[in-house]
């Protein structure tokens, strides 16, 4: 009842591109926009953020079973997988679940249908055991992709989705992997953590049902939600120096383990790239990273320092703020994401039971 999925550290798209020299006409050919995946009650899930992912865990679906690697994302609520009835070539280079091939599948005459910043994914639900890690979750919902638009997906490392974040937000009112996990009572405790590791450390992976004490020595710091949709939180400010640069007033964050950068305010990323002495694109002399100052981010009460070895990111002799600058409109004001530049830093527990983050810094 407490399972550790292993998590792969991979090269991203970003640096495979690069590598290939298709970096630049490849962004210019898809632009996006990362806060379509944070507007209430619309399912989107702007994958092209996927870019600088690099963590990937195995899961695997039907009886026999078929595997598949998936992002653990806690920004999202739906699984899903590529299909045999996928025919773009997204879909051809990718595992694709077969349900003629599986003894447990159920078939429905339900669609999905999940926007992306450059087209769409669509597909049709279908139930059957999803095994996580050893945890077998019996008629589980999932969608099985028909359409995957685009190259971007032929490009990425990763088959599909699992999403993490709470079922108020799944597409076609699809039962959560997790959920399905807690009402069978399949994990011993209602929560999951996550640590990732830094550089090219191994070791990262999702706990379901536990919090590992080997990586909370430093104690844990527990936040309430401001929202249960996905892990939002409420940050009191942004400092740097002992100074305020952003989120003076208040405003609201989500912890997110699909998104890789800090997904920041528009005119809060202004503001920090002109502190921190970047280009309007976010680079940055590799020799002034010594001297740049953390990013404090104070929340509930307490501070949580980000320092630059973690928020420059460092590809081929380039340096980039891990910064990545969006606007989403909210009730409570503006929202960061604070995607995986932040969690290398925490142990994050995601506490279902009682509507928390847990973060315990890491050495």
């Amino acid at each position: 009842a407490v399972r550790r999925v292993p998590l792969m550290r991979m090269k991203s798209l970003r640096q495979r591109l690069r590598e290939q020299g298709l970096l630049e006409s490849y962004l210019e050919q898809h632009p996006f926009n990362l806060a379509a995946k944070y507007f209430p009650g619309i399912a989107v899930e702007p994958l092209e953020n996927y870019m600088d992912d690099e963590y990937f865990g195995t899961i695997s679906i039907g009886t026999p079973p078929q595997e598949f690697t998936v992002v653990f994302d806690t920004g999202s609520s739906n699984l899903w997988v590529p299909s045999v009835f996928c025919s773009s070539p997204a879909c051809r280079n990718h595992n694709r679940f077969n349900p003629a091939e599986s003894s447990t599948f159920l078939s429905t005459n339900d669609t999905l249908f999940i926007a992306y910043g450059t087209g769409s994914m669509t597909g049709v639900l279908g139930y059957d055991t999803v095994n996580v890690a050893g945890i077998n979750v019996r008629n589980q919902i999932f969608g099985l992709a028909e359409t995957e638009p685009g190259d971007f997906f032929y490009y990425t490392p990763f088959d599909g989705i699992l999403g993490l974040a709470f079922p108020s937000i799944a597409s076609s009112g699809a039962t959560p992997v997790f959920d399905n996990m807690m009402m069978e009572n399949l994990v011993d405790r209602q929560l999951f953590s996550v640590y990732l590791s830094r550089d090219s450390q191994g070791g990262s992976f999702v706990l379901f049902g536990a919090i590992d004490p080997y990586y909370t020595t430093k104690g844990i710091s527990w936040i309430p939600l401001s929202a249960e949709t996905y892990w939002q939180i409420a940050m009191e400010s942004v400092s740097v120096s002992g100074a305020p640069v952003a989120c003076s007033s208040g405003c609201q964050a989500i912890v997110d383990t699909g998104t890789t950068l800090l997904a920041v305010p528009i005119r809060a990323l202004r503001t920090l790239l002109r502190r921190l002495g970047a280009s309007s694109s976010g680079e940055i002399s590799c020799e002034a990273v010594r001297n740049l100052p953390d990013l404090i981010f104070h929340i509930h009460g307490k501070e949580f320092p980000v320092p630059p070895r973690a928020y420059v990111l460092r590809s081929d002799g380039y340096c980039t703020l891990g910064l990545q600058g969006m606007d989403v409109p909210t009730e409570e004001g503006e929202l960061w994401i604070l995607g995986d530049v932040f969690i290398r830093e925490y142990y994050v527990i995601f506490d279902r039971a009682n509507n928390k983050v847990g973060l315990s810094r890491l050495p």
